[in-house]
């Protein structure tokens, strides 16, 4: 004969763990659910972002292309596809897969708020810049409209993001960005900075490394097969090949002329003096504004008065105040 007490137990124990893993919406088994499709709609943005790209580079997109992008099976990106289609957002013909109307709309807004993302990345914390990209993938598939304008709102509506790509807008609309390649550039070609791009993550980081940034004047010095050497402001670079076609630049128009390079505060002795004329695009964000806080505007008069041991820290008057700046620091005022 069964135990009674015992019976009583067991079904207590189903009856918790049945509750457990169905209760609504917060058993495991609906979290579970909701996972997977949160997982869904993250790889079907993602594959939308895909085939936008394709279509903007003047590439075909693919089945095999999608497979690659996504790290997923190639069974699973023919169902992903197929479920794009049938809610037609993107179409196929003879192997080619292409974003309808409203499948380019939707890349595009997801475009839209991981462009912002980057831009508040940039200017708003101290975030690592190799890490923007990483995280702005992480956080543009839960970020609201409503969240995105009200973010878009508070940076100004930037058109471009810290890489030097354009910034779709509320409406979708996307400016088209003339730049050529830098690698197409040859000896004596002048131009800006205007694009880098932060894929493959080894190669961003070492042009981070080189301290580019976007609206850099430069020029091509010399050329070869496997590299090019440039003057990138007043400091030299030689890249490889395969580095120096991560960045694009905008040349100048006919008549045009880069500015001759300015000396830092860096260059100053003590006792000399110079007037700001900028701060380098290289300067960003926080830093960027303390700067401007303590009187750093272009105008503004400035005075090296004393140095510390090894040179650094030196000590500014700026507007009747003395400041130390580290020299990493007065590198970035022209």
């Amino acid at each position: 004969m069964v135990n009674p007490s015992l019976a009583l137990m067991i079904a207590a124990v189903f009856a918790v763990g049945a509750a457990a893993l169905f209760w609504p919406e917060r058993g495991l088994y609906w979290r579970w659910a909701y996972a997977l499709r949160a997982s869904e709609r993250v790889l079907s943005e993602d594959a939308l972002k895909y085939l936008f790209d394709c279509e903007y580079r003047q590439l075909t997109g693919t089945l095999h292309g999608v497979t690659g992008a996504l790290g997923i099976s190639e069974d699973r990106a023919t169902g992903l596809l197929g479920r794009l289609q049938e809610l037609e957002l993107v179409e196929s013909s003879a192997g080619k897969y292409l974003l309808t109307g409203e499948g380019r709309s939707q890349a595009l807004q997801i475009i839209r708020i991981h462009r912002l993302l980057e831009h508040h990345f940039s200017e708003d914390t101290g975030m690592d810049a190799a890490a923007w990209h990483r995280e702005a993938d992480r956080l543009e598939h839960r970020t609201s409209p409503e969240e995105t304008e009200a973010m878009a709102a508070r940076l100004g509506h930037p058109r471009f993001d810290p890489h030097g790509d354009p910034i779709p807008t509320a409406s979708g609309e996307m400016r088209s960005v003339a730049t050529v390649p830098l690698a197409d550039l040859g000896p004596g070609d002048e131009g800006l900075v205007a694009h880098i791009e932060d894929e493959p993550a080894v190669i961003y980081k070492e042009l981070l490394a080189a301290d580019l940034h976007i609206g850099m004047q430069l020029r091509v010095l010399e050329t070869a097969p496997d590299m090019i050497r440039l003057m990138v402001d007043s400091k030299e670079h030689t890249f490889s090949r395969v580095v120096a076609d991560n960045l694009s630049v905008s040349t100048l128009l006919e008549g045009e002329s880069l500015q001759e390079p300015f000396e830092t505060l860096s260059a100053l002795n003590p006792g000399e003096s110079a007037t700001v004329v900028a701060i380098s695009a290289a300067c960003r964000g926080a830093e960027r504004r303390r700067l401007m806080d303590l009187g750093l505007l272009p105008g503004t008069e400035v005075c090296a008065e004393l140095q510390g041991p090894g040179g650094d820290p030196t000590g500014y008057r700026i507007r009747g105040a003395v400041i130390a700046l580290r020299r990493l620091q007065a590198e970035r005022i022209q």
